[in-house]
This record gives structure tokens, sequence and C-alpha cells, in this order.
């Protein structure tokens, strides 16, 4: 005979994973906020511009937009690929010259 299911075990498992994965688009959409630079916008300011965004119907502005997001994040990942700079890392002289012994 088969095992009955427990339907309310299995919703509340549902409502974890779909609060979890809400939780982390917003801690995404929070971390892309701060990358771009426009944390420094005020809160009615980005508002505004996402707003206007959203609204628009121009088809060219939004392919312009749409561009300027793909090299951003293709230098994002440029960025991240090469990794932190040895040499800068290791160099402790001001004059950016690496002190000899």
């Amino acid at each position: 005979m088969r095992k009955p299911r427990d339907i309310d075990s299995e919703l509340k498992a549902l409502e974890a994973k779909a609060k979890a994965l809400k939780e982390r688009r917003v801690r995404q959409l929070g971390e892309l906020v701060i990358a771009t630079g426009a944390d420094a916008l005020d809160a009615e300011m980005l508002t505004g511009a996402l707003l206007g965004a959203v609204a628009t119907k121009d088809a060219n502005a939004k392919e312009g937009w749409r561009k300027a997001g793909a090299s951003f994040f293709q230098r994002s990942a440029r960025k991240a690929a090469t990794g932190p700079n040895r040499d800068a890392a290791n160099n402790t002289s001001p004059d950016g010259n690496a002190a000899s012994a």
C-alpha cells in the first residue's frame, strides 16, 4: 500500500523555498544597485528612473539600456576573471617601484 502524502508539509516546504528565492532576488537587486553606483542616488531619484524605464515605449532607448547593461556585466566578468593584481599587492613602496634590499 502507498504511503499517504503529507500535503501540509509539502506546502510549507514550497512556501519556504519561495521565500528564500524572493529574499535572494531582493539581495541580488540590492547588490546590483551598489555595483552600478546607483546607491549614491537618493531613493526618489532612483525610483523615478526605474519607473521611467518601465513606462517607456521607446524600443531604441530600451535597446540602448540593454546594451549598456550587457557591457557592464561583461566588464564585471572580466574584472572577476583577472583577479587582483599580485604585483600591486606585494609592492609596499609609496612611489610604486619595488624596494630593493
